[in-house]
């Protein structure tokens, strides 16, 4: 029989989401009671458990989410996200590589623009994940910190992409102590993007902005109000993602224009509820 592994996410509404086996078996409470971009991609209205598990279940059923039957390569899906922005600057030869964390292979350094979106592209909030073979045969298993456990560690993987020489790469964070490390060793060689930002306090956002390129919104109130105070470029009115440094800016714009959009200039919000204040 084949053994899917066990995987853990902090998924939509940031939900606590437990995958064996190719099954779901485990589905918290929802921290969000609506996200705009589950509300434009799958009509939810709302965030409930019950929701989330179909979700999940359709990921699974979709493209083998967390499984072996695993779809790896994939173009744009919502058109305007960091693994979005990312996969055209690594196409675009902005970036050398990308440092990534995905179910099956943990934290990796990917080369291939269609692999970054398809691995990324639906996922958020990795916590853990198991190998999967498909994954690894695609993404390389010498991409990989490590093809019998797969951890998820953002500073190592910049490590690893600077052992294979990349001069310019950028690394996905959630962690703001990640971000610091990366930046203070690693310099502008480094794009950091800062992502799954729900669960950092106001300290930490603000660590996370003066180290990162860029950075997604999320569900926090503390992204919004320290971008608001930094005066930083803003793309989208549902889900932002700030555009910090110039390089950061430049790569937000430049998928911008790709698709025909601009950035924020005071349209009407749409989003998420309630915006989550942590104090952690």
């Amino acid at each position: 029989m084949v053994d899917h592994g066990r995987h853990v996410f902090d998924a939509l509404g940031m939900t606590r989401v437990i995958i064996e086996d190719g099954k779901v078996v485990f589905v918290g409470e929802s921290e969000l009671e609506y996200c705009p971009l589950f509300k434009k991609f799958r009509g939810m209205e709302s965030i409930t458990p019950e929701m989330v598990r179909e979700n999940m279940e359709f990921r699974i059923k979709d493209f083998g989410f967390c499984t072996e039957k695993r779809i790896v390569r994939a173009d744009d899906y919502i058109t305007f996200g960091v693994s979005e922005i990312l996969s055209t600057a690594l196409e675009k030869g902005q970036i050398d590589a990308a440092v990534i964390a995905a179910d099956g292979c943990g934290t990796a350094v990917i080369t291939d623009p269609h692999i970054l979106q398809g691995m990324c592209g639906r996922i958020s909030g990795l916590v853990e994940t198991s190998p999967l073979q498909v994954v690894l045969d695609a993404v390389g298993r010498d991409n990989v910190l490590d093809k019998d456990t797969v951890p998820v560690d953002m500073v190592r993987g910049a490590e690893l992409a600077d052992s294979k020489g990349f001069k310019r790469f950028s690394v996905t964070v959630c962690k703001p102590e990640d971000a610091r490390v990366i930046r203070d060793r690693f310099g502008d060689r480094a794009i950091i993007a800062g992502v799954h930002t729900s669960h950092i306090n106001r300290c930490g956002v603000s660590t996370m902005f003066d180290c990162c390129d860029l950075l997604t919104a999320c569900g926090s109130r503390w992204t919004r109000e320290v971008a608001k105070e930094r005066g930083v470029l803003v793309a989208g009115n549902k889900v932002e993602i700030f555009g910090i440094t110039d390089i950061g800016r430049e790569l937000v714009l430049g998928k911008l224009e790709s698709i025909g959009k601009r950035p924020y200039n005071g349209e009407e919000l749409d989003e998420p509820r309630p915006l989550l204040e942590y104090q952690g």
